[in-house]
């Protein structure tokens, strides 16, 4: 609060906000920047010789164009609604989950392409539990005052957005009935959030013949067949009892409650590209899980969507302008640095065994690094968008990302690959290819600039770059060896002490409390906040090897080491509206923003040096309770 107080009385959360900081803040200076990009797209579509320019710009004018959404109605999906409707067999409806899934709408579960978790050199036909609209399994199971109203605000959306469909009002009703208790029945077999964070739990290949006894009632073949995987033999169900729940309800519940579930799938997930109706309905429900108070304007939506569906489009256009050569190369340096910082960590913890230590080395090393944008982008060559409604070119961008993901099943991994957009305003570690990820959204004031001194660097982007090599060796990512496979690489004794220091993480987190008497989930949050402890204490050093004979001179009345903690705590600025954080804390593994700087910092000696503080201040934690990995 003493860095970020002052920000926070002067900017309230805006309307249409469900959290406000630093990261929205950035992200509405890249949006102005994309909205540039997306406008001169759509003037220059007509007569541009660049096919990802003209698929951009009609793409986002389709979105723009609401007179036309307005006049086009339900027509857009309504062929869908009309097979839907037709359906009258369980062969028939597993065809049309099969094309629902090829179209980019999904239904019942999620399908697509992964690497094999224990040979990351090859892809896989992945299925995972899924097919929920609220968040979380748990908003199905509590019996608690909340629990129900939320589901009764589920039922009144979905019997409007049904009758909006063309539903009559007591048919739409009963129809939402039905949808809740079959989504109930799959809430209940799915593996927590917590459960999912153990890779090995996600792991469960077999061969279509095992599938198909695992799941009665689910053909796999016709279904690999269907979106377009005919000679697919094996696949992983990532969480087998789910499945078999799955198959028996394709097996005995009555179509029509599966017809009316796959009607609100597509109506569900068109609704945010069809009229102002079911816009304003679908954002209503939102607003009951995020507490966000109005709408984004219009542009604002169609550039979310464009920036999710055609990335690349707008990201290859973003970086001429938005990140320099410099910039990257100072990046490099920084990442460098920190990796130096974690590389002596590992040699000289004193808990870890020899053989354990080169296995940790080894993944260290074997860290690849990719900094502000891919090296080659994508064409989408085959992609079709013409001037047709928005929620037809919607349809037509999923169906392309869906076909191009599933041809990958077979091959072998793409190393090139980029899980996140460039202007996105976040950054990652992937535990499969054994690589940390930077788009160059992130890497931009107040994070990140090549002509900020070396505190405000290490201590905004710095402790980012820590966070996700920490990753690497988090919980869960210590699993995995250098070479994406989930492996156990460690000795039976250091995998205890491990577990040991991690477990001063977790206790320490699920003593915060979020919102009202709600605590944070120490284990949900467990891999996000060792990320923190470790990223930041990583930051720190590099900082101090970065400072060294340097001048040390106060700048604006602080020195150095209290510089870079305020811009830690200034990057980590977040504040949320209840109704978001109680989402955030069902949902989320990272911990809300002041636990994320209050929690890391109370750990390190550092930090009470910097700012003067003494044994039994609340930022300091005594000796015999201080978290550290490494």
């Amino acid at each position: 609060m003493f860095a970020n107080n002052g920000w926070i009385e002067r900017n309230p959360i805006p309307s249409a906000f469900a959290s406000w900081g630093t990261f929205n803040e950035l992200s509405e200076r890249n949006t102005l920047v994309l909205k540039g990009i997306a406008e001169r797209a759509a003037a220059q579509a007509a007569t541009t010789p660049d096919s990802s320019t003209r698929k951009l710009g009609m793409f986002y004018a389709s979105c723009m164009d609401s007179t036309t959404v307005e006049h086009a109605g339900i027509e857009p999906i309504a062929d869908e609604l009309a097979r839907i409707e037709a359906i009258d067999d369980r062969a028939a409806l597993q065809d049309e989950i099969a094309r629902l899934h090829r179209l980019g709408y999904g239904a019942a579960f999620s399908f697509g392409a992964v690497a094999d978790a224990k040979n990351a050199t090859r892809v896989i036909a992945n299925a995972s539990q899924g097919g929920l609209t609220l968040p979380d399994r748990e908003y199905y199971l509590r019996s608690d005052t909340e629990g129900t109203a939320t589901r009764d605000r589920l039922v009144a959306s979905v019997t409007s957005m049904l009758s909006l469909a063309g539903d009559a009002a007591p048919i739409a009703e009963s129809r939402a009935q039905h949808i809740l208790a079959l989504e109930t029945s799959l809430a209940r077999s799915q593996l927590s959030r917590v459960a999912m964070r153990d890779p090995n739990s996600r792991y469960h290949p077999m061969t279509v013949a095992q599938a198909n006894a695992l799941t009665p009632g689910m053909d796999w073949r016709r279904y690999l067949a269907e979106v377009g995987l005919p000679n697919v033999t094996t696949v992983n169900l990532g969480t087998p009892e789910f499945f078999t729940t799955l198959g028996n309800e394709l097996a005995t519940r009555p179509l029509d409650d599966w017809k009316a579930y796959l009607r609100w799938t597509v109506v569900n997930r068109s609704a945010s590209q069809l009229g102002a109706p079911f816009v304003d309905e679908s954002f209503r429900l939102a607003s009951m899980l995020t507490g966000a108070r109005e709408q984004l304007p219009r542009w604002k939506r169609c550039l979310a969507a464009t920036d999710q569906l055609l990335g690349d489009a707008l990201g290859r256009e973003y970086v001429k302008t938005e990140f320099s050569p410099e910039a990257k190369a100072k990046m490099g340096e920084i990442v460098a640095s920190l990796r130096g910082v974690l590389r002596d960590r590992i040699r000289h913890a004193d808990w870890m065994s020899e053989e354990t230590r080169a296995e940790a080395l080894r993944k260290l090393d074997a860290f690849g690094q990719k900094i502000g944008y891919p090296e080659s982008w994508n064409d989408y060559a085959g992609l079709d968008i013409a001037a047709v409604p928005y929620a037809e070119n919607v349809r037509r961008t999923r169906a392309w990302l869906f076909e191009h993901d599933v041809t990958r099943v077979g091959r072998s991994v793409d190393r090139e690959q980029w899980l996140m957009t460039t202007p996105t305003v976040n950054a990652y570690y992937s535990a499969q290819l054994n690589e940390i990820v930077f788009p160059a959204g992130r890497l931009q004031p107040p994070f990140f600039s090549a002509s900020y001194d070396a505190a405000a660097n290490y201590g905004g982007i710095g402790a980012t770059i820590g966070h996700e090599m920490s990753h690497g060796f988090d919980d869960a990512g210590r699993q995995y060896d250098a070479a994406g496979n989930v492996r156990d690489w460690w000795a039976p004794e250091d995998a205890r002490h491990y577990r040991a220091r991690a477990s001063v993480v977790e206790r320490q987190y699920s003593a915060y409390v979020a919102v009202d008497t709600m605590h944070l989930n120490g284990r949900l949050t467990l891999g996000e906040n060792i990320a923190d402890v470790v990223g930041v204490s990583l930051a720190y050093e590099a900082l101090e090897h970065a400072l060294d004979g340097t001048s040390r001179a106060p700048i604006d009345g602080f020195t150095p080491e209290q510089r870079f903690f305020l811009a830690y705590a200034q990057a980590r600025l977040s504040v949320l509206r209840p109704e978001s954080a109680r989402l955030l804390l069902a949902t989320d593994p990272h911990s809300p923003g002041r636990f994320r700087v209050n929690g890391p910092l109370s750990n390190m000696p550092e930090f009470a040096k910097a700012f003067g503080c003494k044994e039994g201040d609340p930022m300091v934690r005594s000796e015999g309770t201080r978290a550290r990995i490494w």
